[in-house]
């Protein structure tokens, strides 16, 4: 993905009056207000971290992608790939405001939405029981996945039934719920944890790195690297792939326990800090972002990394 220039010529009227100076900066304040309320809602409330991320990030990449959109000619599929507390979910939120504004309609598909049903996976534990919780490659239906991307691919205007997870069915467990009728959207946005991410040479587990300690853990890695082949078709799809990544790794966990102390000082139910280090650190067995997700900086169209603070400093390609 290459940055976005203001001369190029596109057919979307609202787009071609951004890109021209005349328009530029009416439009723009109005859309910087806009963004501000929206982030309020969203708890971000410091204005000019709001403002210095729209400039730096979220508005290049919306116009990337808007540009790429009608040079395409299709729906583009972006993909998202965050570990947890990385702000996948936000981005795409802002991305699709922004992305309206201009005139462009946006669907979002998370990965957590082609979870296995609750009896698919209460089966498929009874098979494999190491996977305890949802999320690791092997409890999604990949399938789905392909048919929904399929959809949004062809010429059809028939609506399309996206897949939704209710997460909190069966006591957290989670289940598949109402799917959500929409129009074939320009541009799908498809958001997860691994979202792209490719199997990579049992040689690079010889040394694996911490939570991957003991045979266990190292074969369970390696069961996790082999089933990550039946998602590749998924990737294949792709046009984009942007990646939020922290400048550490281990900041996913600190982040974790922050919002989790945050919801139980809200009166609601959270995890405490030993079943968060359990919780996080089962992830990191089964794809480490060490060896999973930090080599795609050399391969993403765009890489975005997020410091302690939360400030952030982006890469395009």
């Amino acid at each position: 993905m290459s940055e976005f220039n203001l001369s190029l010529q596109v057919d979307n009227q609202k787009l071609a009056d951004f890109i021209s100076q005349e328009m530029q900066s009416s439009f723009l304040e109005d859309l910087a207000s806009k963004v501000i309320s929206l982030c309020q809602g969203l708890g971000l409330t410091d204005k000019n971290r709001v403002l210095d991320n729209l400039a730096k990030l979220w508005l290049p990449l919306a116009l990337n992608l808007a540009i790429a959109r009608q040079k395409l000619g299709r729906t583009l599929i972006p993909g998202i790939l965050g570990s947890q507390g990385t702000g996948k979910s936000t981005l795409c939120i802002i991305l699709k405001f922004i992305l309206n504004a201009l005139d462009f309609s946006v669907a979002n598909l998370s990965i957590d939405d082609l979870y296995l049903t609750y009896l698919e996976r209460q089966a498929l534990q009874q098979q494999d029981p190491r996977l305890i919780w949802r999320g690791p490659p092997g409890t999604h239906d990949v399938n789905l996945g392909l048919q929904i991307i399929e959809q949004c691919l062809q010429a059809s205007d028939e609506p399309i039934l996206m897949p939704r997870f209710d997460k909190s069915a069966f006591n957290g467990s989670g289940d598949s719920t109402t799917p959500e009728a929409i129009t074939k959207p320009d541009i799908l946005l498809f958001e997860g944890w691994f979202v792209g991410v490719k199997p990579i040479a049992e040689s690079c587990f010889d040394l694996s790195p911490a939570p991957i300690i003991t045979p266990t853990d190292k074969q369970f890695a390696l069961d996790s690297n082999q089933r990550l082949q039946a998602y590749l078709p998924l990737w294949d799809k792709l046009d984009y792939l942007i990646v939020l990544y922290p400048e550490d790794y281990r900041l996913s966990k600190q982040w974790r326990t922050e919002a989790e102390h945050k919801m139980i000082a809200r009166g609601k139910t959270g995890m405490s800090d030993a079943e968060i280090d359990r919780f996080v650190e089962y992830f990191w067995q089964s794809l480490h972002p060490e060896l999973f997700i930090k080599p795609l900086k050399n391969t993403a169209d765009l890489w975005v990394e997020i410091k302690s603070d939360r400030k952030i400093y982006s890469y395009f390609k």
